[in-house]
């Protein structure tokens, strides 16, 4: 790692260099999305499960295999749960806002990196190393995703968010090629699994070395910590503030990031899940379910700047509210329809056009509606329901399985995450909320 010091200004104007710079995070960082989350980890630990016996003990609970994986993440996102919002004093009133994101981003690329030592019946320290990995995963992408009103304007927001998401998909998506082709062409599928996930970590390590390291501009903090106080205790009192702050001063955010909270719950779900899926009921491999996830990281890249495209039209919020009406018609299909492998990538291919829009327009949203200079703070709360982060739904799906055995039936109770998310949204002033937080109205939200 380069002993580089992270570049301070008091202002910088919108500079496509450091846009690059910021997108290309999305880019390494995302192989742990498509190769871990997405693709290998989940079967492959339902795999050794299954071969010593088909339950894993945990402190003496005996779990089923196909709910390890989603449990562990549970686990993940509530430990994200009270640490990630405690990182808003360290970023908004420290010039340690790049420093922090590089560091969590180095913690948790080396945690996936040690991935590769998972065999046999290591089951509990895989579990333990994906724990610690999308703890770093969150907190890394709480301070990277607030530097994007530091980069640029209002009127831009949704295009250059999109171009984050694009270049996340296509880079995580490139890596899982080389994966793909590993798996294909090595005798040992478990070997090459391993490499696959230590290979998520190492690019995850390069890219953020190569381009946010030496690139992205850490601003001057405008606000200073208060008197007697530091930054553990002032942090706490910063969160619970905040919160009366959302409620009492911003309370159509407030309404917004509860609907995004509960509907990214169930799009996180999905992803963390499919595979899951695939491998249980359909029968899929891993190379047919590597190759199925690089499929949908390429489309959803195109689907990220197709829907942009529509967003300039009929405004992010409408946009965001067809997306969750799909995911829901999605769901319904998966379970009564989904038995063969053509059918799954019927499936995929219309996971994937929505995907990469759901999510970009959503953080371009919310960055719309939060007062300028407490990003961080902000986004410390949105990150606790980011992607790969969520818990409600993967603990839905887990008592589902446990109570049902079937990773099919455990899909019908994720529905209602995103119906919920229509009703809210429906009843949300989005222009009343940019308003409220002292923002520019973008021509159309």
């Amino acid at each position: 790692m380069t002993n580089e010091q992270p570049k301070i200004t008091d202002h910088a104007p919108s500079n496509p260099h450091e846009i690059t710079a910021w997108a290309m995070y999305d880019w390494g960082n995302s192989a742990f999305s498509t190769t871990v989350v997405s693709t290998f980890l989940g079967p492959y630990l339902a795999g050794l499960a299954n071969a010593q016996g088909g339950t894993v003990s945990v402190l003496g609970y005996q779990v089923e295999a196909d709910g390890f994986f989603p449990l562990c993440v549970s686990i993940s996102v509530v430990l994200q749960v009270f640490f990630l919002p405690l990182l808003g004093a360290l970023a908004d009133y420290t010039d340690l806002k790049k420093r922090l994101m590089l560091l969590f981003a180095y913690a948790g690329a080396g945690a996936t990196i040690l991935l590769f030592v998972v065999q046999g019946n290591l089951i509990l320290l895989g579990g333990l190393l994906f724990i610690a990995a999308n703890l770093a995963f969150g907190a890394a992408l709480v301070l990277y995703n607030a530097f994007l009103p530091d980069i640029t304007g209002p009127d831009e927001r949704d295009a250059v968010s999109s171009k984050g998401f694009a270049y996340g998909y296509v880079g995580g998506g490139l890596l899982l090629i080389v994966n793909l082709l590993l798996v294909s062409v090595m005798t040992d599928t478990g070997l090459a699994v391993r490499i696959s996930l230590a290979s998520a970590g190492v690019w995850w390590l390069v890219f953020t070395i190569l381009f946010p390291q030496r690139h992205l501009v850490q601003r001057r903090p405008v606000a200073t910590l208060p008197a007697g106080t530091n930054y553990i205790t002032h942090s706490v009192k910063e969160l619970i503030a905040l919160i009366k702050e959302m409620a009492q001063t911003y309370p159509k955010t407030l309404q917004y990031l509860i609907a995004y909270l509960v509907y990214n719950d169930g799009i996180q779900t999905v992803i963390a899940v499919a595979t899951i899926f695939a491998a249980s009921e359909i029968g899929l491999g891993a190379m047919q379910l590597a190759l199925s996830v690089l499929v949908i990281q390429f489309v959803a890249a195109i689907g990220a700047v197709l829907f942009n495209l529509l967003a300039q039209r009929i405004g992010a919020k409408m946009t965001i509210m067809i997306n969750l009406a799909i995911w829901c018609g999605l769901l319904v299909y998966a379970y009564a329809l989904l038995y063969t492998a053509l059918q799954f990538w019927i499936l995929a291919t219309m996971v994937a056009l929505v995907l990469g829009s759901s999510q970009a327009l959503s953080r371009s949203l919310f960055s719309q509606m939060i007062p300028a200079n407490r990003e961080t703070a902000y986004f410390g709360l949105y990150e606790i329901s980011e992607r790969g982060t969520s818990w409600i739904g993967p603990a839905v799906f887990f008592v589902a399985v446990q109570a049902t055995g079937s990773s099919r039936s455990a899909l019908l109770p994720i529905i209602i995450f995103f119906i919920f998310g229509i009703v809210v949204l429906y009843f949300t002033d989005i222009r009343r909320a940019i308003r409220e937080a002292g923002n520019e109205v973008p021509a159309v939200v």
